[in-house]
C-alpha cells in the first residue's frame, strides 16, 4: 500500500462524514421553505386545504420517484442518481421561488411536483450507502445520518425564522438556499459514494467469444437479458415479503409523524395559539432539536437495547406527544407535547431503513419498497390533514397521526435483525464478536 494511502478506517470515516453532511444539507433545503409556509399561503392566496392539495402533488411525484429509484440505482449507481437529484431539486426550488414572487399557484405546484419526483434520488441512495457502510464500520450509521438531517432541518428553521423577522421575501429565501445547497451537494457526492456497487450494465464481454463462434455474442446478450429480468423480478419480489411490507408500515407512520410536523407544525402553532410566524418556526425548531438529541444517541441506544425496544419506546413517546400537543390548553403545555413528539419521531425511520437493508443483496429493492410506504404517507396525509384543518383547525387535525403510531407499535417486532445475531455482532464485548468469521468474510 502506498505511504500516502489512508488506512481503511479513515476511508470509511470519510464516506461516513460525507453521507452525514449530504443528508444535513438535504435537511436544510427540504425544511427551510416549509418554515415560511404562512408566507407562501399569503403570496399564493390559498387556504390550508388548498395548500394541502398542492403538497399532495409533490407526494405523487415522490411516489413515482421512489417506485423506480431502486432499479435506477442498480442500473446507474448511487452517485449518478444523487447528481440527478441535485440538479432536479435545484430546478424545482427555483421554479417554486419564482412562483411565490409572481403569485402563481400553478407554477408553484410544478416546482413542488419536480421536487417530489427527484427527492427519492437523494434520500434513498444516501440511506442505502449508509446502510452499506454499517457492516465494514462495525456500528450503526443511519441514526447519525438522520441526526444530520435534523441538524439541517434546525438550520433551515433558523433561516426561515431569521428571514421572516427581517422581512426577506420568501422567493429570494428559497432561491438563495437552493444555490448554496446545490454547491455543497456537488462537493459531497463523490466521497459519499466511494463504497457503491458498480452499476450493473450489460456485460458484453462477460462470456468469452470463440474466434470463429458467431453464437457467442448472442449468448452474451441472452445472459445479460436474463440477468436484467432477474433483477427486475427481485425488485418485484420484495413487494411480496411480509416482513418488508410490515417494515413499510413502520416507515409509513414515521413519515406521517415527521412529515406532519415539517408541513403543519408551524401553521398549527400560528393558527392554534394566534401567534407570530417566527414563534411557529421556533416550535418546529424545538421538535427538530428533540429529534436530533435522540438520533445522536441512536447508535448507543440500539446497541444497548436493540431495535425493537427503541422503536416501541419511540412510538409511545410520539403518541403521548401528539395527544399533549393536540389537546393542550396553552402554548407552554403544548410545547411539552412538541418535545415528546420529536423524541418519539427520531428513530423510527432510521431503524426501519436499517432493518430493510439487513440483507445486502436485496437492500436496494427492499429499501425502495419501504420508502414507497413513506411516499404513500406523504401522498395521503396532506389532503386528509388539510381537509380536517379547514373543519377542526390544524392543531386538532394532527391528532389523526396517533392512529398511525398505533400501527407502528403493532409492527415494531418486525425490525428485529433478519440474520440471528446481526445486532449483537455490532455490540462491543459480546460473545458473537469473538465467534469465528464465516468463510469469505472480511
Amino acid at each position: 500500500m502506498p505511504l500516502l494511502s489512508p488506512p481503511p478506517n479513515a476511508s470509511l470515516q470519510r464516506v461516513r462524514w460525507s453521507l452525514i453532511a449530504m443528508f444535513g444539507v438535504f435537511g436544510v433545503i427540504q425544511t427551510s421553505w416549509l418554515g415560511r409556509l404562512p408566507s407562501v399561503r399569503e403570496d399564493l392566496t390559498v387556504t390550508a386545504g388548498q395548500l394541502g392539495a398542492v403538497l399532495v402533488v409533490g407526494a405523487i411525484g415522490s411516489l413515482v420517484g421512489v417506485a423506480t429509484i431502486g432499479a435506477l440505482i442498480v442500473r446507474f449507481g448511487s452517485a449518478t442518481m444523487l447528481r440527478i437529484g441535485m440538479l432536479g431539486a435545484f430546478a424545482g426550488f427555483v421554479v417554486s421561488g419564482v412562483a411565490t414572487m409572481v403569485g402563481s399557484v400553478e407554477l408553484f405546484t410544478l416546482g413542488v411536483l419536480l421536487n417530489g419526483i427527484v427527492g427519492p434520488a437523494t434520500f434513498v441512495p444516501v440511506n442505502l450507502e449508509a446502510a452499506r457502510l454499517e457492516k465494514p464500520l462495525g456500528r450503526a450509521v443511519l441514526p447519525h445520518v438522520h441526526a444530520a438531517f435534523s441538524v439541517g432541518a434546525l438550520i433551515g428553521s433558523a433561516i426561515a425564522a431569521a428571514t421572516s423577522v427581517i422581512g426577506l421575501h420568501v422567493s429570494w429565501h428559497i432561491i438563495a438556499v437552493a444555490v448554496l445547497v446545490t454547491i455543497a451537494r456537488a462537493v459531497l457526492i463523490a466521497p459519499g459514494t466511494a463504497l457503491q456497487d458498480e452499476p450493473r450494465r450489460p456485460q458484453r464481454d462477460a462470456t468469452p467469444r470463440a474466434a470463429d463462434g458467431p453464437g457467442r455474442p448472442l449468448l452474451a446478450r441472452l445472459t445479460a437479458s436474463a440477468r436484467a429480468r432477474g433483477r427486475s423480478s427481485g425488485a418485484l419480489r420484495a413487494w411480496t415479503e411480509p416482513r418488508t411490507l410490515l417494515i413499510g408500515l413502520v416507515l409509513l407512520a414515521a413519515t406521517m409523524s415527521e412529515g406532519a410536523a415539517a408541513n403543519w407544525l408551524n401553521l398549527a402553532v400560528v393558527d392554534g395559539f394566534a401567534t407570530r410566524e417566527a414563534v411557529g418556526a421556533a416550535a418546529y425548531a424545538t421538535f427538530v432539536v428533540s429529534m436530533l438529541t435522540v438520533r445522536l444517541l441512536g447508535p448507543a441506544l440500539i446497541d444497548r437495547f436493540g431495535r425493537v425496544a427503541v422503536l416501541r419506546v419511540s412510538g409511545v413517546s410520539a403518541l403521548l406527544g401528539l395527544l399533549v400537543f393536540g389537546l393542550g390548553p396553552s402554548l407552554p403545555f403544548a410545547w411539552a407535547g412538541i418535545v415528546l413528539w420529536g423524541v418519539g419521531a427520531a428513530m423510527a425511520y432510521p431503524v426501519g431503513t436499517a432493518a430493510a437493508a439487513d440483507d445486502p443483496t436485496k437492500a436496494a429493492a427492499r429499501v425502495s419498497v419501504v420508502s414507497s410506504f413513506g411516499s404513500i404517507a406523504a401522498l395521503s396525509a396532506p389532503p386528509v390533514l388539510g381537509l380536517l384543518a379547514d373543519s377542526w383547525g390544524v392543531r386538532h387535525a394532527l391528532l389523526v397521526i396517533t392512529l398511525a403510531m398505533v400501527v407502528s407499535l403493532a409492527a415494531a417486532g418486525q425490525v428485529r435483525p433478519e440474520v440471528p445475531g446481526a445486532e449483537a455482532n455490532r455490540r462491543p464485548g459480546r460473545v458473537a464478536d469473538r465467534e469465528p468469521a464465516v468463510a469469505g468474510s472480511v
